[in-house]
């Protein structure tokens, strides 16, 4: 069996990371503009910079939940393929033991140099006149894909949709393209779809099957079934 997991925000939540777009997310307290668009790192690099070092604190700070320890077990012991595309930028996958994950939205933990795209890991704290390692200009931000920049690994992602058994979306709202789009390409390869989430999100109607709850709740009790019908 092939399996494509897309996992969003609420995956993390319970881990004590926010959400970005439900009431009192990031976005409730931050102009987007200002922190997570190239034009506006141009016009204050610090402030972005230490909106990211907040957010990798809060990330050092966290631990897998039983929903990442849940989609770890079924990559290991489910017979295919098993990958997880998430749009978060935290490592709660790898650290919780996935090893197939691909990140469209890139990784906090990580640097990536603007002059000629070196990347490295991040230290807790990037500031402004940091140099790369690689080139040694300061044109240093995090490795994340900010509004406007193109996602990564969309083309790989769409053959795995393609030829994906089951895709499966996890704590993601449906908000954010083109990943809000991925049930219908997997749709119309005929996979069965699933949604994972704690209330309907504005895809609801796409999938073939949504279950409604926490997510350390839902996922591992899905995942137990799947392994029990294996």
């Amino acid at each position: 069996m092939r399996i494509v997991i897309l996992t969003g925000a609420g995956i993390s939540a319970e881990s004590g990371l926010g959400t970005f777009r439900d009431k009192g997310g990031v976005w409730s307290s931050h102009d987007l503009a200002e922190v997570a668009t190239p034009e506006g790192f141009a016009r204050d690099p610090g402030k972005v910079h230490e909106f990211y070092n907040t957010r990798r604190r809060n990330m050092l700070a966290a631990e897998p939940n039983a929903a990442h320890f849940a989609l770890c077990l079924l990559e290991e012991k489910l017979k295919g393929e098993v990958v997880v595309v998430t749009q978060n930028i935290d490592d709660l996958h790898e650290r919780a033991g996935s090893r197939n994950v691909l990140h469209m939205h890139g990784e906090i933990s990580r640097a990536l140099c603007d002059w000629c795209a070196l990347k490295w890991d991040a230290p807790v704290r990037m500031q402004p006149g940091d140099r790369c390692p690689g080139c040694g200009r300061t044109e240093t931000r995090p490795d994340v894909v900010w509004f406007g920049e193109v996602p990564y690994h969309l083309e790989r992602i769409d053959g795995l949709l393609g030829a994906a058994d089951l895709f499966a979306a996890i704590g993601t709202s449906g908000q954010v393209h083109p990943a809000a789009g991925f049930v219908q390409v997997a749709s119309a390869s005929g996979g069965r779809t699933i949604e994972l989430n704690l209330e309907p999100s504005e895809i609801t109607p796409f999938f073939g099957e949504v279950r409604l709850g926490p997510a350390t709740e839902i996922v591992p009790a899905w995942v137990e079934g799947l392994m029990g019908s294996a």
